[in-house]
């Protein structure tokens, strides 16, 4: 019987809160089949489209299962993308906020040694790509032997994309009394042998997908010759004037070009692709999650991970050459139960892909006529008016999450023999500050971090800039991060 509520799952105050100010109201469909099979840490295998909610269906029972005073490592989630694993870091992060859960990324192109010194620190949850898991697991920086459930999220992607060697080693490397549980948006032949040769007894969850994409999207086709291609997107952006849009190109060369072109036409805009830099592409995603642009232009590097509750419209400039790819970029619309436009530009030389996308999904994707002159001119007023104005990010879960917690930088960690049980002592001795207004606790070397919850930031900044810390004065501001 499906549960209608999240009260129905038995779960901890701190976590019921979290998903209340989340506006987790209804569990979706993959969640109340998966939550209470994953309390009971049973194997699961899960076929379910993106944009189902699947995140916070291992997430919820994995935040409320953790034990908080256990330092070394409970969970491995491993994602094919490092924008993924930093967005599925951030879906734990939220989720377990109240409780405290520590959950950090492992990635390649960003610093070994930084994500080593991380590793030192408490972690209840790392969440990494392949590659990087194994490089940690090799040097002895990610110790595995209290980790009791691991998750492959995104696996078909994974195979796809050659990490099926790397996923075995991983697996291999952790406790056998661990949870398994893996998730997929197909289920080919290689998942499937993945799942029984490591897997005790694994329940197959299927999620009919109401189609193979979800029915909030509206999907049409424009037929259109490559060179008309930058005009035809200039007078459907007029005439669709959305209020957050993703437009898909094929090659870095294509996302260079449009983005160039439609930066040049005044449109608020910012472009998404392997070539640029790690700390870029993330730069990137966070300034379209808050909202400083309206328009993305990128290749399927982002058709995973971007999980923003507002994106109305979709553009593929570019037919996908994987009919996969189709389901992954337009779900990046019609998510969370809004309604969504997914637009595809067709050149006469692309039908092939374009027949294997339209037996993929089980329908015909219908053909409109392109913008007349008429229909552009008369919607320029209104495009004009909104085109490079910011656009109002009403529902940036990490941003209402955050909103009531300030996180204090101390200028003294370890070396100062300092530890998280002397700043929970210390601070919740301040009149009006209670242990539970304490957040997650960093220690390092020579800094540590303290998040303090629940508006009480500034009180506890002021009181701490007078009060020592096991008997040592300790530099106390607003952490800048």
């Amino acid at each position: 019987m499906r549960k209608r509520n999240f009260e129905d799952y038995n779960l901890s105050d701190e976590i019921k809160r979290a998903l209340a100010v989340l506006k987790y109201e209804i569990p979706t469909e993959v969640q109340s089949n998966v939550i209470p099979l994953a309390m009971e840490k049973k194997d699961l295998v899960v076929k379910s489209q993106t944009g189902s909610g699947k995140t916070a269906s291992f997430g919820i029972p994995i935040c409320e299962m953790i034990e908080w005073e256990e330092k070394k490592p409970q969970a491995i989630i491993l994602t094919p993308t490092r924008e993924l694993a930093v967005q599925v870091r951030e879906d734990i992060t939220n989720i377990g906020r109240f409780k405290r859960i520590k959950a950090m990324a492992v990635y390649g192109k960003e610093p070994f040694a930084k994500q080593k010194e991380e590793l030192k620190q408490k972690n209840h949850v790392v969440v990494g790509t392949p590659g990087r898991v194994i490089d940690h697991i090799e040097r002895g920086t990610l110790v595995l032997d209290q980790v009791k459930y691991l998750i492959i999220d995104e696996a078909d992607e994974m195979l796809n994309m050659g990490f099926i060697d790397e996923v075995e080693a991983i697996i291999n490397e952790i406790p056998l009394n661990r949870a398994t549980m893996v998730f997929s948006a197909t289920l080919p032949r290689d998942v499937e042998s993945l799942c029984h040769k490591y897997m005790k007894s694994p329940i197959n969850i299927e999620i009919a997908a109401t189609g193979i994409t979800t029915d909030t999207i509206e999907h049409l086709l424009l037929e259109v010759k490559e060179e008309e291609k930058i005009s035809l997107l200039k007078d459907v952006t007029v005439v669709e004037n959305p209020d957050s849009c993703i437009i898909f190109c094929r090659t870095k060369e294509h996302v260079d070009t449009v983005f160039t072109e439609l930066e040049a036409s005044n449109y608020s805009c910012e472009r998404l692709h392997g070539g640029l830099e790690q700390e870029v592409r993330f730069a990137v995603m966070d300034g379209f999650k808050m909202g400083n642009f309206r328009y993305l232009v990128a290749t399927d590097v982002a058709a995973r991970g971007i999980d923003i509750d507002k994106v109305t419209l979709v553009i593929n400039y570019d037919v996908p050459m994987e009919k996969e790819s189709y389901v992954h970029r337009t779900g990046r619309t019609g998510r969370a139960g809004n309604k969504g436009k997914a637009i595809t530009f067709a050149t006469p030389y692309e039908g092939k892909f374009l027949k294997a996308i339209e037996k993929y999904i089980g329908f015909e994707i219908p053909t409109i006529e392109a913008p007349t002159n008429e229909e552009v001119a008369r919607e320029r007023a209104a495009f004009e008016e909104k085109v490079s104005g910011r656009r109002v990010v009403k529902n940036n879960k990490t941003a209402r999450i955050n909103k009531d917690i300030l996180k204090l930088h101390f200028n003294g960690g370890k070396n100062k023999k300092i530890r998280a049980v002397d700043f929970v002592g210390t601070i919740a001795k301040i009149p009006g500050v209670t242990a539970d207004d304490i957040g997650i606790i960093t220690i390092q070397d020579n800094l540590s971090y303290v998040d303090i919850l629940n508006g009480k930031g500034s009180l506890v900044l002021q009181a701490m800039e007078n009060t020592t810390i096991k008997g040592k004065k300790l530099k106390v501001s607003k952490a800048i991060k």
